[in-house]
């Protein structure tokens, strides 16, 4: 089909239904594809070389959506026209922006993200390893709102990476992704990590850990002096934070001052304020 002067060929049935599958968690997993929603997030796809196989645009939004069709053209990415009823059987959106694109997952496994770690035997090389000096570590977050916009947070704060422990919300939900708002495809993001594992591994990387709990722990502000340094921030579990045992591994277990009356925030606002804290610190040290 032809609009003004766009070709969209239509997509056959066989292509429509396996990018609907992709709404199933199994079926991501088997191919390691998952659907991407949204003029910015499949904007911010579309810019990683090899990540988009394809994308639908709503006829009736084709002409909105004309940036992103001569960028998928340019990529040389695979592109359709479809209906609303089709599009909208391609997301769970109450108001579709009328793109969506089918990507392939991404691997980051976290010896890429903190550098191969110096043997204590052999004398350490300079620049051998990776400046890292500002990491999330989700641990236990299961909704997959809350752990999308942590990911925009981290993103919008400069740090080096996101790290999702095994029994957190999985990275490619398309609410994750939606709520990331594209900053899934330029931040380094490990997914499947054992909490422990990865917390000795940040620390072995030069990290001090600092682990979130609204309960107790030194104030945020109190901490000033120490907030230049290379962080990695332990974000726990919506309702319950982190366990114990967690928050026994981290060098301060940190509270956000609250001054009004509201009795908490949520995990992305703490996160948020974490975040702008050692951002802003390790940026006027610089």
């Amino acid at each position: 089909m032809t609009v003004a002067s766009i070709e969209l060929p239509e997509p056959s049935q066989a292509v429509l239904r396996a990018a609907r599958a992709l709404q199933r968690r199994a079926e991501r997993k088997e191919t390691g594809r998952f659907l991407v929603e949204g003029r910015q997030a499949v904007r911010e796809a579309l810019a990683v070389p090899g990540v988009v196989e394809a994308v639908f645009f709503r006829w009736a939004a084709a002409m909105d959506n004309i940036d992103l069709f001569e960028q998928a053209r340019a990529a040389g990415v695979t592109y359709y026209g479809v209906s609303e009823q089709n599009l909208a059987t391609l997301t769970d959106t109450v108001t579709p922006q009328g793109v969506v694109a089918v990507a392939r997952t991404i691997d980051v496994p976290l010896k890429s993200v903190l550098g191969k770690q110096p043997d204590p035997g052999k004398p350490r090389k300079k620049h051998s390893r990776k400046n890292v000096s500002l990491v999330v570590i989700c641990a236990q977050v299961r909704d997959p709102g809350n752990a999308g916009t942590v990911i925009r947070c981290a993103d919008a704060f400069g740090a080096d990476a996101v790290i999702l422990s095994s029994d957190s919300v999985e990275l490619y939900n398309p609410k994750t992704v939606r709520a990331s708002v594209g900053s899934i495809f330029h931040l380094p993001i490990v997914v499947g990590a054992d909490l422990t594992e990865a917390i000795d591994a940040c620390r072995a990387a030069g990290m001090q850990i600092f682990a979130t709990d609204g309960a107790a722990g030194t104030d945020l502000t109190d901490l000033d002096a120490q907030l230049d340094r290379p962080t990695a921030w332990v974000m726990g579990n919506e309702s319950w934070g982190l366990p114990v045992e967690h928050l026994a591994l981290a060098d301060h277990t940190v509270a956000v001052p609250i001054y009004g009356h509201a009795e908490s925030l949520n995990l992305a606002t703490a996160a948020a304020v974490c975040l702008y804290a050692s951002a802003s610190a390790q940026r006027a040290s610089n």
